[in-house]
């Protein structure tokens, strides 16, 4: 084989994996549609009145634990839950142990840099707090 019939060859290879790598790049930008649905309800008590606290941003949050029996009947399980908007803040300052309530929200982790390093917490962002 001579050295011009070489030379087509490889930009022949060379075209065919740009294509390939052009068609790839394509697919990848194919949007999904997002199937995921983070809503939670949850009834259970109060386990202790709520504390609000000023966060170094200057955001106030109140946060609570919410004490949930399990569906198997064999114990429970402690939550944390927390209040970001001002009327479910002012809720919370009403809610006192062993008070029994329904929140509605979502489910978020959250990370913090501490004196030990980075930390997370998962916690239930309320976005409704109703007395039962």
């Amino acid at each position: 084989m001579g050295k011009v019939a070489a030379k087509k060859i490889a930009k022949k290879s060379v075209k065919k994996s740009a294509q390939k790598s052009a068609t790839k790049k394509k697919a990848s930008k194919v949007k999904v549609k997002d199937r995921s649905h983070n809503v939670v309800l949850l009834r259970g008590r109060v386990g202790a009145s709520a504390n609000e606290r000023t966060l170094p941003s200057g955001d106030k949050v109140s946060e609570f634990r919410l004490i949930v029996g399990r569906s198997s009947g064999d114990g429970v399980d402690t939550l944390e839950v927390t209040a970001w908007k001002v009327p479910l803040r002012n809720r919370c300052a009403k809610l006192e142990a062993n008070d029994w309530v329904e929140v509605s929200g979502e489910i978020r982790r959250r990370f913090w840099r501490g004196a030990a390093g980075l930390a997370s917490r998962w916690q239930i962002e309320a976005s409704e707090i109703k007395a039962l």
